[in-house]
């Protein structure tokens, strides 16, 4: 895959996803993404893009400061 941002190799790997949502902030761990060898710029497929915005409603409506959610566990 090519990075959308300056067209280098994007590699398979995983990051961390934070979203700070106001009330309360939270982190994803071990999220699989395409990462850019040369600007580090991170992209996710549709179905991971699908299953954190999954997570992050969850948290919504249970989280009142802060959540660590690792990725691998939930998916």
């Amino acid at each position: 895959m090519k990075c959308t941002e300056c067209g280098a190799k994007a590699e398979k790997g995983l990051t961390t996803s934070v979203t700070d949502l106001g009330s309360c902030l939270v982190i994803v761990r071990n999220v699989p993404c395409y990462k850019c060898s040369e600007c580090n710029e991170v992209s996710y497929t549709a179905v991971t893009v699908q299953k954190l915005e999954q997570i992050i409603e969850t948290c919504k409506k249970a989280i009142q400061d802060i959540a660590v959610i690792d990725f691998s566990k939930t998916a």
